[in-house]
């Protein structure tokens, strides 16, 4: 059986005032084709369909055309809610929807919903287990809340396997949407991961889902595989923030062979529009020699170092890069460099005195023009003194 685990969709959000919606549309559209492409059985979303709880129109009817065009392909869609998304909305017509192939849990209803598939090498059970909140189920962490239902749900295949079904061939498939952390290693994060509360009560060791041939997690943007077992995080299909800059967005192509045999292969995905970090004089990044490197269209973060100040920085730049979404100033002056505490040594005259914080701060030596300036202004200073 293969199968195409994605996540964190976060249909209709904005960065930096930018709406995302047509960068989404264009890597769903890329899904579509590798799903079409790889004949998938089946495609799993992992939480956070939405960024919003209640969710635009927009976003609501790019995923309903989402859905079907899957439909049309006849590939079955599975899928569970996340932090971000809300429960109940997730859930709407699901026992209609299920009919057509599209199995939803967006809430918990006192069990782990499961949905069967098969192919040549028998059953594939697959579990859903939405974001929730351990509380929901009188549990004070979320390790907890999870091995507590898991122990439910094992407990429940062992019954099924007592009655006939041949437990050692069967294979199970589990989605879910918690922090997931591998022997105390945390997963790496990026900036736009702001409302996940790292190192706490949240945690999920991934040593939980032992049993499972694979785990598609969901929550963070990063993709990366927790631990030795096939547990892994399929990362956000668009970028969200610019510390994902460097990052290579993908879907993981599972498959699924006989019992304990799985091959995981991250499929690269295009963005339509690439997360760039630019760094020099505002002159200097406008140069044709720039341009060659990077796509106008790309959004773009750029960090500006001129020492004198600039008229309207955001709209030269913008002229140029029409999606520029971040400007920094970092000059000599501005650059941050720790607590100054240095001695003064106060037997130096004032001129002096001047060019060792100038140094300090600039990190070069001043130019023959300042130094006219600083002796002119000294000697301004002494005879005002005078």
């Amino acid at each position: 059986m293969i199968l195409l685990h994605t996540s964190d969709l976060h249909l209709g959000k904005t960065v930096n005032e930018f709406s995302m919606l047509s960068d989404q549309r264009y890597v769903l559209d890329q899904i579509l084709e590798i799903a079409e492409n790889k004949k998938v059985d089946a495609l799993l979303v992992a939480g956070d369909i939405y960024d919003r709880s209640i969710p635009g129109t927009e976003a609501v009817a790019l995923f309903d055309e989402f859905l079907n065009q899957l439909q049309e392909l006849q590939i079955p869609v599975l899928l569970i809610s996340g932090n971000h998304d809300s429960a109940e909305r997730v859930s709407f017509a699901d026992r209609i929807l299920e009919k057509q192939g599209v199995y939803i849990a967006g809430t918990y209803e006192g069990t782990l919903k499961q949905v069967d598939l098969t192919d040549a090498y028998g059953t594939v059970s697959f579990v859903f287990m939405p974001f929730l909140k351990p509380a929901v189920v009188d549990a004070r962490t979320s390790e907890e809340a999870v091995e507590k239902l898991l122990q439910a749900y094992w407990a429940q295949e062992n019954d099924t396997a007592e009655k006939g079904e041949d437990a050692d061939k069967k294979r199970h498939v589990l989605l879910t949407h918690f922090f997931v952390t591998a022997n105390g290693r945390e997963p790496e994060l990026s900036d736009a991961e702001t409302t996940i509360q790292v190192g706490g009560l949240d945690n999920v060791d991934a040593g939980v889902f032992e049993g499972f041939d694979y785990v598609a997690l969901g929550h963070i943007h990063k993709p990366q595989q927790m631990g030795e077992r096939p547990v892994y995080y399929a990362g956000s299909p668009v970028k969200y923030s610019f510390s994902e800059a460097g990052h290579q967005k993908c879907v993981n192509l599972v498959t699924l062979s006989e019992k304990g045999k799985v091959k995981v292969e991250k499929v690269p995905l295009k963005p339509l529009h690439e997360m760039r970090r630019l760094k020099g004089k505002l002159e200097d990044l406008l140069t044709p020699a720039v341009l060659e490197e990077c796509d106008r269209e790309d959004y773009i973060e750029a960090t500006l170092t001129d020492e004198m100040a600039l008229i309207d920085p955001m709209g030269t730049m913008r002229s140029v890069y029409p999606n520029t979404m971040q400007i920094r100033l970092e000059s000599g002056l501005n650059r941050t460099k720790g607590e100054h505490d240095k001695v003064v040594d106060v037997s130096k005259s004032p001129l002096e005195l001047f060019y060792d914080f100038y140094r300090l701060l600039r990190e070069e030596e001043p130019d023959e023009e300042r130094k006219k300036i600083v002796e002119a202004a000294m000697r301004m200073a002494g005879e005002d003194e005078a």
